[in-house]
């Protein structure tokens, strides 16, 4: 039977943890060395890393540079919608900023509205904010949904 007990002394966390009678102790910093290895992924999942290494830190659209400072808003796309197709030599990825990764995305909807295809295939977002993952209708607030709406209004002008 094991016990685990957690408590601060002069500033220090410790977690014990009592295990057939014997008491060991692990620091704070132990702890979250523990919590980050078992959050690693697993091999093939780490294709942001990968791709931000071969292709570098800058937006293969817009061309703006990035730094480790700000590397968050560089973000993988694949090319051909695959998100499980993840190449090593990272032909499938390309590396845009959040603007232009909402971009691409956006445009596709926004094509298939002027071409009068906007109701013969399903659409994905490629983000949800934070209302929408709350509501009871998924994607509503962001521009995916906004889209959507327009299209549905057209179809029902349209003869």
């Amino acid at each position: 039977m094991s016990g685990v007990t957690y408590g601060s002394k002069w500033g220090r966390v410790r977690k014990s943890v009592v295990k057939n009678g014997k008491k060991t102790a692990k620091s704070a910093e132990e702890l979250v060395g523990e919590m980050k290895a078992a959050q690693k992924k697993p091999p093939g999942e780490d294709y942001r890393d990968r791709s931000l290494a071969i292709h570098g830190l800058v937006c293969a659209r817009c061309g703006r540079e990035f730094d480790h400072s700000n590397r968050h808003l560089l973000t993988v796309h694949h090319k051909d919608g695959n998100h499980h197709y993840n190449p090593p030599d990272g032909s499938n990825w390309e590396n845009l900023c959040v603007y232009c990764h909402d971009d691409t995305h956006s445009r596709e909807i926004l094509g298939d509205y002027f071409d009068g295809t906007a109701g013969e295939k399903e659409t994905i977002l490629a983000y949800e904010d934070g209302k929408a993952a709350e509501s009871s209708e998924p994607g509503t607030g962001s521009l995916g949904e906004k889209l959507r709406k327009a299209m549905k209004s057209k179809e029902k002008i349209t003869p």
